[in-house]
């Protein structure tokens, strides 16, 4: 709800600059002169908006009742979108650039008070402070650039008597696509950037956190909603302090592959990397040329193979290598899956969830009909019922013309998985009860309901008792969700871990040649804790397969960090599903460890042909370090 307190705040300094309520807004604008001045100055943002985020919301510019309205810092329309046959004649030249949307001339509106708030903000009809005006509901929210000023403010205006709720969400996500959009045409040819949001699904939204950093890993930029996830002042700092990997492993990590980290030291993130765009000046007999290109990817490989991964696909049973408690759960989630029963599925993030759901649909006698994941986490909560629910054709700004049925009704007949349903806002899971009471759908805006024939199954990395008795869930739609619970224990606890970490070397390797782990990399794997489960173990086994090169994986294939959580891991006591318990003396391991690391170096450096930039940078060690090692070995 939009804050009392604002608004009045705004209504008295309305009245402090001399105007009265039933008096008609102020048309004040620039000379052209100084609008063609404009235009040039914020011509990137214009190009941006319009080219690079307004045509993802092509829907809105289809709903003749609404117009988009860009003004710069100082609240100067820069541009509009949108259809002016709502508006009054005697409003229409408001909407032109150059005019002057602050309140002293146009009243309390959402341009003009967001501009003194610095926040995003709804007025609605009745708030505004001219009379004259209340037949509009405006929706506003700031850009802001890299160095956090103010660039501009976007806005959407309607004359639309429903709720607004989703118009605000929608220009909130707007203005961000903006800045990203911003922040990415100015760094990506010559730096690295870092995407990441608090859930592996929703690292591609506009809602996530970019943090720009060059090739040593100083921060050089980062978006609002960056330090709005961290509460860390990233400008200036290095990325090492903000991320628990090194610079040498943040720059390995194969590009456009979702990763688990750690930010500032205590906040759970997934992220994937963006390399710079490479420039290279090559002079030929004739002439200079400036060539850009960029090394093919792993995402690249993995796309080419897609159609060949799908015949890898997990199953039910395969889940299991034999497990006994992982066993018995999919022999229980067998025989109730194809029952009238919904099953909620507990465990840490990453041991595989949402991958055990797919396997449970391909089972069930519901496989020929829609699996609909709906992550609760990811929609942001002014979306969130029209994305469950659907919505009619004009049922808020920005509604698609033609309405939507919503993801619940898409699921008909098929199997509905809401993943982090511990995530769903108490709005909604009011609506979603009766939805599953009744087993019908009221779409927003709508009189009628729809029945609905769906297999529900929920997950969640929550203890729901306990979100229930702090208030943040619904004890009776705990007991409509929680028909069979499914527990999957976490990676550290499975007892089928060796044949597990095959497996899955095997289902992320992208040739039909695959090296299966050797018992030296079988024992680290076996002896690292895995606090990112599965999910975690793919993105290490895609690193090193990355480094490997097609190649049987080794030791300095793997990640610094993961080698040193092995090493963190070894001071402790090795658990009960540990294999290959050794019996040597302290001494023993010790001289086979300087074994290993001989075999090692040389390995490495025959295979660069005795190129010892090129070893030591596969090693991670210095070029001093390097000479040393190798003239313990008498190869200097």
């Amino acid at each position: 709800m939009q804050s009392e307190k604002i608004i009045k705040e705004s209504w008295r300094r309305c009245a402090e600059h001399g105007l009265t309520q039933s008096e008609e807004p102020i048309l004040e604008s620039l000379p052209l002169s100084e609008i063609k001045d404009l235009s040039q100055i914020y011509r990137e943002l214009v190009v941006t908006t319009n080219s690079e985020v307004l045509p993802y919301y092509q829907n809105i510019l289809s709903n003749a009742n609404c117009l988009i309205i860009l003004t710069d810092n100082n609240g100067f329309a820069l541009n509009s979108w949108g259809d002016k046959r709502f508006l009054p004649n005697k409003h229409k030249p408001f909407f032109e650039a150059g005019v002057d949307w602050n309140e002293k001339f146009i009243g309390t509106n959402a341009i003009g008070t967001s501009l003194v708030t610095g926040k995003a903000i709804q007025v609605q009809r009745d708030e505004h402070y001219f009379k004259i005006n209340r037949f509009m509901v405006g929706s506003a929210a700031p850009i802001y650039d890299a160095n956090r000023q103010l660039i501009g403010m976007l806005d959407i205006t309607s004359d639309s008597y429903l709720p607004q709720a989703h118009t605000l969400g929608l220009v909130k996500l707007m203005s961000q696509g903006i800045e990203n959009r911003l922040l990415f045409n100015q760094h990506n040819q010559n730096h690295y950037i870092f995407t990441f949001n608090t859930n592996a699904e929703n690292v591609d939204s506009q809602w996530s956190g970019l943090i720009i950093f060059d090739d040593i890993g100083r921060v050089v930029a980062a978006n609002n909603r960056a330090e709005t996830l961290l509460k860390f002042e990233l400008l200036k700092v290095h990325i090492e302090d903000i991320l628990n990997v090194t610079i040498r492993d943040l720059r390995n990590q194969p590009e456009g592959i979702i990763f688990e980290v750690t930010a500032v030291g205590k906040y759970k993130m997934y992220g994937q990397l963006k390399r710079p765009v490479i420039k290279l000046n090559l002079r030929n007999k004739s002439k200079r040329e400036e060539i850009n290109f960029s090394v093919r990817t792993e995402s690249d490989v993995s796309n080419d193979s897609q159609s060949d991964n799908k015949n890898n696909r997990v199953t039910l049973d395969t889940f299991s290598f034999g497990d006994p408690f992982v066993d018995k759960q999919i022999s229980q989630a067998k025989r109730i899956v194809n029952k009238a029963l919904p099953i909620l599925v507990h465990g840490e993030t990453g041991v595989g969830k949402e991958v055990f759901v797919q396997c449970l649909h391909n089972y069930s006698v519901r496989q020929q009909f829609p699996l609909v994941a709906v992550n609760c986490a990811a929609i942001p909560n002014d979306l969130v019922e029209s994305e469950l629910f659907g919505y009619e054709k004009g049922a808020f700004t920005g509604a698609n013309v033609k309405g939507s049925i919503g993801l619940i009704r898409k699921a008909n007949g098929g199997t509905l998985f809401l993943d982090e349903i511990g995530e769903m806002p108490l709005n909604v899971q009011g609506r979603l009860l009766r939805v599953l009471q009744e087993r019908t759908v009221t779409p927003l805006g709508s009189t009628e309901s729809y029945e609905v024939d769906i297999k529900l199954v929920s997950a969640t990395n929550r203890d729901l008792k306990k979100e229930i008795d702090n208030g943040n869930f619904r004890q009776d739609l705990f007991y409509r969700v929680s028909g069979l619970n499914i527990h999957l224990p976490p990676l550290r606890e499975r007892r089928d871990r060796r044949q597990l970490f095959q497996q899955v070397n095997a289902l992320q390797h992208g040739s039909e040649l695959v090296f299966p782990l050797s018992d030296k990399i079988l024992n680290l794997f076996n002896n690292h804790p895995w606090p990112g489960n599965v999910r975690q173990l793919i993105s290490v086994l895609q690193i090193a397969q990355a480094m490997a090169d097609n190649e049987p994986i080794q030791e300095w294939h793997l990640p610094e960090d993961f080698l040193q959580d092995v090493n963190k891991n070894d001071e402790q006591t090795i658990p009960v599903a540990s294999i290959n318990v050794t019996s040597e003396n302290p001494s023993e391991i010790a001289a086979r460890k300087k074994s290993n690391d001989k075999d090692e170096l040389i390995s490495v450096y025959t295979r660069f042909n005795g190129n010892k930039s090129k070893t030591a940078a596969a090693l991670g060690i210095s070029r001093n370090t390097l000479y040393k090692r190798l003239r313990e070995i008498g190869l200097s």
